[in-house]
Parts: C-alpha cells; structure tokens; sequence
C-alpha cells in the first residue's frame, strides 16, 4: 500500500485503532523468552516502513546533558515510528537552541518546575529520562502518574527500593517502562546471545569482559555517589553484567568481587575500578572488570568447541566480533534508534518490551550484590526463587 492509500486517520484515531486490533507487531515481541534456546529471537535488524509524521509516538526527552545531545537526538531524527518532539530542561538556553535546532512546539517545552504539567499534553506519548542516576525514580514516576509511557536510562536507579516503584508506578498507571539497553537491538551483541545460548560451538566454559573509561574531569556526577550510587560498575561495568547474562541466558548463582580505590582527587567518593566473578549454573565463571582509569571494551566467550569475541563490544558504533571460525560481519546500526523504535512499536501493538522495567530492576539487585562481595570480602549468593525469568527479580 502507497502512502497514498492508506486510510486518512487522525493521529489519535490511529493510536486508539492500534491498541484496539492489537495489530501485527512491526518488530516481533521477544521479551520474556528471547533468552529460550528454542526460541528464534535473533533478528539481523528491522526493515520497516515508516509511519507518516502525524502518526508517529511523540517523545520527550528529560534532561539535556551530553548523551541526549550527542545520541538520543540525533537518532530520533531517524525514527521510524516515533519523534522527538517535547523536552525537559533547567536551562533557558538550552530550551532556546533545541526548539530552533528540532522545532518543538513552545508548548511542549517544561522545566523541572512544569514538569508534571505534561500530564495535560496529549501531543506528549512517551518520556525517555536521561538525568543523573540518583533522579531516574523521581522523574520515572511523575511521568507515568502523568499518564505517559517511560523509558529510563541505564542503570534503572541507585537502589532496589526506587527502581521497584517505578515499577509499580508504571504498572498502577498502565503504561509501559523500558531500559536503555541499547545492545539487545545491535546484530553483534545479538550474535553473542545467539552463539552462547544456542551453544553454536558447544556449551559455554567461561566468559571474561570489561568495560571502562578514563575520567580526569573531577566535577562530573559520575564522581559523585549521591547522584550516581557508585562509580564504574553502576555506569560502564553494568554491560558486561548484562552481557555476562545474556551470553549464558541463564542467572548467576553466586558473585565474588574486589574493588580498588584512588586518589582523593577523583575517587573520594566511588570506586576506581572493581573486578567480580560470577558463577552459573554447571560451575561456569564469568570474570567482568569496570574502572574509571582504563579504557577498555570487550566481551568474549569460550566454549567447548569454539570461541567468540567482541571489541569494541559496547560501544555506540564500530563493534567488531570474530569466532573460532571466523570473523563477523554485520552492518553498523544506529542503535538508540532501533531501541526507541522497538519501545514505539510496543506501545503501537501492545506487546511488552524487550527491555522491561522487571530486567533493570534485576540488575540492580545484581549491582547491589556485587558491592556487597566487594565491600565484605565474600561471596555473595543470589535469591531467583520460583524460577525467576532473566527479566524479572
């Protein structure tokens, strides 16, 4: 169908049509059993038509910092099902140079102060929260006691607690939470999912990855428990956490770590560096190193009959990989732009997403356990009771 023959809905009316018919999903709902084995959840990318202006999901962004500017806006500009069009910001300025630079409407324009005024916009679908840490509940929250579908940004927030109430506040408003976890939409990371949980090359014998960058700024949150609720492994470490999962498609059963501190200059308040070892199930270890004063960025899986890695693995592009039996070959994505996609789509088809809420609170349970080993020397052992699924606690 051309997009001239397609029926002449309003905006509005296309939305409520969508969530009526529970229509074909554009991207094929995975959550909740893309980590079986049987399951065929891996999908090279998405070639999908995009939905005209007038009937795309509106998003918000909250918090105009360094990854909204330089990542989340400039990958709306390639959405198919959803666009930026509203903004949350402290700064006059900055309100100024986004509505001249990606024309928002004055309307769709808050400060922290106005904020809980988006209840009232209807032109307002969904909230991505790209504060720091520490302000990811509060804001998560609002938005859904606003009405609005929520996305938080990585790591879900600084405690168990807070990131289970945002949570139940979603669920009590009936809107949907997801995760930035931009790696579960790009075909390298997928790979490794693929070739871990299908045992490609027989069943996986260990895992070892780190993640990290160097900090000299001492003026960045990131250095600051209260906003962040810790240093690397709350900010870089927590991909290979996630990869360390996903690659196994299993929960670790028990996690050993040490931490290493700094300088006062920097690290007074969080830690430098920290290694941990994660144990799964059939005695297979997975080793993850983060820090604040490296920079590194791999993942790599050793099985029985094979190998495979990743590096770069985590970042934003130029990932590389290569197994036992050669090198991988995947085209580079964009890869906020299929995440908010594949969250756009979600609400458009009612389907859960693939990165739900359930999951970030999961690894922030996990987080919370590997400061636990690190701070008292032991191994600390995880609770999924009633055969917890990998994206619930």
């Amino acid at each position: 169908m051309s997009s001239s023959d397609q029926p002449t809905y309003t905006r509005r009316e296309f939305l409520k049509k969508s969530a009526l018919l529970g229509g074909a999903a554009l991207f094929p709902s995975t959550a909740g059993s893309w980590f079986n084995p049987q399951q065929k959840y891996y999908q090279k990318w998405r070639n999908i038509e995009a939905l005209p202006d007038e009937k795309k999901l509106n998003i918000a962004l909250v918090g105009l910092g360094r990854y909204a500017t330089g990542e989340l806006a400039p990958a709306l500009q390639h959405t198919k099902l959803c666009k930026l069009n509203g903004i949350v910001t402290g700064h006059p300025s900055k309100a100024k140079r986004w509505k001249s630079k990606y024309n928002i409407p004055d309307k769709n324009i808050y400060n922290y102060k106005t904020y809980d005024q988006i209840a009232d916009n209807d032109d307002i679908d969904i909230i991505y929260i790209v504060l720091p840490n520490a302000m990811h509940a509060e804001y998560t929250i609002r938005g859904a006691q606003a009405g609005k579908h929520m996305i938080s940004e990585k790591p879900m927030a600084t405690s168990v607690k807070d990131a289970q109430a945002m949570v139940d506040a979603c669920q009590k408003a009936g809107k949907k939470l997801s995760i930035g976890y931009r790696l579960h939409f790009e075909p390298y990371n997928e790979e490794i999912m693929r070739i871990g949980q299908h045992e490609v090359f027989g069943p996986v014998t260990q895992i070892h990855g780190a993640n990290g960058f160097t900090i000299h700024d001492p003026s960045r949150w990131r250095l600051n428990k209260k906003m962040a609720g810790g240093g690397p492994l709350m900010d870089m470490g927590i991909y290979e956490v996630q990869a360390a999962i996903y690659t196994m498609g299993k929960l670790p059963l028990s996690v050993t770590a040490e931490k290493q501190s700094g300088g006062q200059r920097l690290f007074s308040q969080v830690e430098k560096s920290i290694n941990w070892t994660f144990e799964f199930p059939g005695g297979v270890k997975a080793k993850g190193k983060t820090s604040y004063a490296q920079n590194f960025s791999n993942h790599h899986v050793k099985e029985q009959n094979g190998w495979a890695w990743l590096q770069p693995a985590f970042y934003y592009g130029g990932l590389q990989g290569k197994t036992s039996k050669g090198s991988m070959n995947f085209p580079q994505v964009n890869q906020q732009t299929l995440q908010m996609d594949a969250f756009a789509d979600c609400i458009l088809n009612d389907h859960p997403s693939r990165v739900p809420g359930t999951m970030g609170v999961r690894d922030i349970k996990i987080l919370m356990s590997i400061y636990e080993a690190a701070n008292k020397g032991k191994q600390v052992h995880f609770d999924w009771s009633n055969d917890t699924p990998l994206d619930k606690v």
